[in-house]
């Protein structure tokens, strides 16, 4: 491993942190959108994990890496035809909405908002930020932007990850170099702007799920 990606992910941290404290005391997770290197291959946790995605070289490169316990090969806007609702303690869509329409991204929160029977979390880009198909992936296109607003009024309760938005582009990138310095200063800004979601380059949204 390079000293860049090491320092990446040290810079990715709290981002694990997050998702770790959520999932404390979780027993099943759907992982919609999982991709090929999900983040919950970073995550401690005594849960068991279904891992989701469309893109067949993104499922047999996580396979092999053994990250979920289980997979499901699917459009995930189908995913209610797949799995039953309340099925699992929580649904997580990690970078996966901005990939969707509008509609199709409120439909989807509807959907996984019947199958957590404890929470769902969401992470995306603060605002729309265009992204072209790579790695061979079609899929990897954004067609949607999302605001704090629109996950607020739906009862989650939105945090902000990666900094300050202004440093970063397409993938997350840095937009500034050299890398480094920028990547401290994104770091030491995310320490901020944890509770000040609406400057940060991505959200993190959080509802928990009433079954009463």
């Amino acid at each position: 491993m390079s000293i860049k990606q090491v320092l990446v992910k040290l810079g990715d941290k709290p981002y694990y942190l997050a998702i770790e404290r959520e999932l404390e005391g979780i027993e099943t997770v759907l992982d919609l959108g999982c991709g090929a290197d999900s983040p919950l291959s970073e995550v401690a946790g005594n849960y068991t994990s279904v891992g989701v995605d469309l893109f067949t070289k993104s499922i047999e490169i996580s396979k092999l890496k053994k990250i979920h316990d289980k997979y499901i090969q699917c459009d995930v806007t189908k995913i209610n035809e797949k799995v039953k609702p309340k099925s699992f303690d929580v649904v997580i869509a990690l970078d996966l909405i901005e990939h969707l329409d509008k509609k199709e991204g409120i439909k989807l929160l509807e959907k996984v908002e019947k199958i957590a029977t404890k929470k769902v979390i969401i992470m995306t880009p603060n605002g729309y930020y265009d992204q072209e198909p790579y790695g061979g992936n079609p899929y990897q296109v954004h067609r949607s932007g999302w605001s704090v607003d629109d996950f607020q009024k739906r009862g989650y309760n939105v945090k902000g990850i990666r900094g300050l938005r202004y440093l970063r582009g397409e993938c997350a990138t840095l937009k500034y170099r050299p890398w480094f310095f920028w990547g401290v200063v994104a770091s030491i800004t995310q320490l901020f702007l944890y509770n000040f979601p609406k400057f940060s380059y991505q959200l993190f949204a959080v509802k928990s799920i009433n079954n009463s």
